[in-house]
């Protein structure tokens, strides 16, 4: 049998048949001991080869290297007896190359069972690296089937270009067609395949989780419930769902008030008249602060005099919450506290007002006022 025809990448590796299986003995009998060797060797790879190589990933604590080897020993065991078959046809072919669709198709199985493979140590190498989130950003669980996905259509189309090499058909074609279509589809689903690369990156830069309260410059504020590889969706403090697309947040500006340190500062301005007790303000402020029982004790709440403004001395109370969705209950309450503490020190909040000072009045004008009907 002549292999020009076969792809030689293919079958360039396997050695020549021996002398007494391509001439001496009988085509049918060489072919049938061939396929016994096979299966034999199939067997020593299943149960000593194999075996030796669990024995020695079953030492190791990672479950990894034990997923590969389970995913493979299937392959290779197969892979022997389709190497015999290979041969065998070949003995029983000789030099009429009647056999040849034979071949093809033996390898073209071949090419389905290492896809198969292939596949099954791709799904392990994702699972493993989903559960080590820390070390692998972009992959964990709510994004491993997009990438194993991906995985998967690009082995299809290696092994679906290997099986038209094998049986000899033209692939430019196939190639131009699939350029084509991919234009075309591209044009259709810009704006959908914006959102899904925007998912992506977003998956894999991170700027916020599940749990976290963002702030958009677009304006909306609130929790993150779901990221999608389409879109993102807040809840916000008015218990209205928003559904952003990812197009739209990858180009926004993100303010994440729950990432890093889980506190938020909130910051309470008051202006008091001038003449007011500095220090007593000073005190009233942070007592008032530590009344409130949403108000973190560790960083301590803080009072800072900022500035002499126009009609009153400008003080600012800095406190610490939990999260950032009691910002409006925390204001409310210290609002409310300092105000009533204020009446009850004697303390004046000052409010915007101006002297009016007259030099000389014009003449004719009455220097005092008279009571008219």
């Amino acid at each position: 049998m002549t292999l020009a025809v076969m792809p030689e990448q293919l079958t360039s590796w396997m050695p020549e048949l021996p002398d007494w299986a391509s001439s001496g003995a009988h085509p049918v009998v060489a072919a049938a001991i061939v396929v016994v060797l096979s299966l034999v060797a199939a067997r020593i790879a299943q149960t000593v080869i194999l075996g030796i190589l669990r024995r020695i990933v079953a030492r190791t604590s990672w479950m990894f290297d034990d997923e590969v080897i389970e995913s493979l020993s299937g392959p290779i065991v197969q892979s022997v007896v389709l190497v015999g078959l290979w041969y065998a046809c070949d003995i029983l072919e000789g030099e009429a190359d009647s056999l040849l669709w034979v071949h093809r198709l033996i390898v073209t199985v071949t090419v389905i069972v290492w896809l198969i493979g292939t596949i099954r140590v791709l799904n392990a190498v994702l699972s493993v690296m989903s559960r080590n989130a820390e070390r692998y950003d972009a992959i964990e669980e709510r994004t491993l089937p997009l990438f194993s996905n991906l995985g998967k259509l690009g082995l299809f189309g290696v092994a679906i270009y290997a099986i038209i090499l094998i049986w000899g058909l033209d692939a430019t074609g196939w190639l131009a067609s699939a350029g084509v279509a991919g234009v075309v589809l591209g044009f259709a689903a810009k704006d959908s395949l914006a959102n899904l690369f925007a998912g992506v990156f977003i998956i894999a830069d991170a700027p916020y989780r599940i749990g976290d309260y963002v702030n958009l410059d677009n304006g909306h504020r609130g929790r993150i419930i779901h990221i999608g590889l389409r879109s993102t969706r807040i809840v916000t403090r008015d218990d209205v769902q928003i559904t952003v697309p990812n197009s739209v947040i990858g180009n926004s500006a993100i303010v994440n008030e729950t990432s890093g340190e889980p506190r938020f500062r909130v910051r309470v301005k008051v202006g008091v008249a001038y003449g007011s007790d500095v220090d007593q303000v000073r005190t009233v402020l942070e007592q008032e602060a530590l009344a409130v029982d949403k108000v973190m004790r560790v960083p301590e709440p803080r009072v800072r005099f900022r500035s002499f403004g126009d009609s009153a001395l400008q003080f600012e109370l800095l406190v610490w919450i939990p999260e950032p969705e009691l910002r409006g209950r925390v204001l409310d309450a210290l609002h409310m506290g300092v105000y009533k503490r204020f009446l009850a020190e004697g303390i004046e909040i000052a409010f915007p007002q101006q002297d009016l000072h007259l030099r000389g009045l014009p003449d004719g004008w009455p220097a005092t006022s008279s009571a008219t009907d």
